[in-house]
């Protein structure tokens, strides 16, 4: 029964993503999927570690690149290409983590924007030679037929990306669920208390960072297969608020709020830009609106919702079921 219920959330979470497939094109739902991977990560740090990144489109790109750089000068076969971009976001994330976590607050969010202005003026300037600098590296015809599921095309790239998230949100609820997601809570909320029951502080932000990031980077590498192109403009940053916004917006430290977030992100501006220019602006104004309303998102505010109408129903049941004999749990 436990167990059931621990797997019902995500079977019902994904299984309106189904339902999303089925109502709403190809590109939308892959992009959803896509941006909401990016997003988790973004939302892990924030909601539960208490650190606001801007430097996501960095972790992105890292990730995107990793994956680009194998499938267009050393192999053709994209899940190697998938791994590729994992591992060099995982490399990445130990390699400045260290030094970043050591940071708080406003300093961490601006050490991590600089690294993304860094990576965006590297892939465009720097290493133009082998990035072709605003043009970008052209992938679709680099790949192979994969095997099982061909991930080159977008309707069996939507099951292995629907299938992959299925996996990244499973790890982090149980994360949620885990010591060390009540370690991470614990590093922001009282980091003296933490310290007495014999933890590292330091080491609890550092594998939160690491894990959170490595998430963004598989996400880049997602982002490079389904889009066949990567260039700089994914780093840009003009976009660095973009994750921040959407964990905002969904709820911030919320198991779905990244995907209800995603949503209603990629829905604006696939469906709004069509008639005003300036779509962040109405971005901006419901962001308002959902900060004023009681700065927990939109699924933040739905969920203790869905929870009382979910106990109301059982309880309801209860009576019913005693008079039958049978008996309910």
């Amino acid at each position: 029964m436990n167990v059931l219920r621990w797997w019902s959330g995500l079977l019902v979470a994904f299984g309106l993503l189904i339902v999303l497939r089925v109502l709403l094109p190809l590109p939308f739902n892959n992009e959803i999927i896509v941006f909401a991977i990016y997003v988790i990560g973004c939302n892990f740090l924030l909601g539960r570690v208490g650190f606001i990144s801007f430097g996501q489109p960095a972790y992105l790109a890292v990730g995107a690149y990793g994956t680009a750089f194998y499938l267009y000068y050393f192999g053709t076969n994209p899940y190697v290409g998938i791994v590729c971009g994992i591992l060099a976001g995982l490399v990445v994330s130990a390699l400045v983590g260290p030094l970043f976590v050591r940071l708080r607050s406003d300093y961490f969010a601006l050490v991590n924007l600089a690294l993304a202005v860094i990576v965006f003026f590297m892939m465009q300037k720097v290493l133009a030679s082998i990035t072709f600098g605003d043009n970008g590296l052209e992938l679709l015809t680099r790949m192979d037929v994969a095997p099982i599921l061909d991930i080159t095309r977008p309707e069996q790239f939507w099951v292995f990306a629907f299938l992959s998230a299925f996996g990244v949100w499973a790890l982090y609820k149980y994360l949620d669920d885990s010591v060390f997601g009540a370690c991470c809570l614990a590093a922001k909320a009282n980091e003296d208390k933490l310290r007495f029951l014999g933890y590292s502080n330091y080491g609890v932000r550092l594998m939160a960072f690491i894990v959170a990031n490595t998430t963004s980077a598989f996400a880049g590498a997602l982002y490079a297969i389904n889009q066949g192109l990567v260039s700089p403009e994914m780093s840009s940053p003009a976009r660095a608020a973009d994750p921040v916004v959407v964990t905002i917006l969904g709820g911030v430290g919320t198991l779905y709020g990244p995907l209800v977030g995603s949503i209603a992100f990629v829905g604006m501006k696939d469906l709004i830009s069509k008639w005003v220019g300036n779509w962040e602006l109405i971005v901006g104004f419901l962001l308002v609106f959902v900060m004023l309303a009681g700065e927990r998102g939109i699924w933040g505010s739905l969920e203790p919702l869905l929870r009382r109408w979910i106990l109301r129903e059982r309880q309801a049941e209860k009576p019913a079921a005693a008079e039958t004999g049978v008996n309910v749990r």
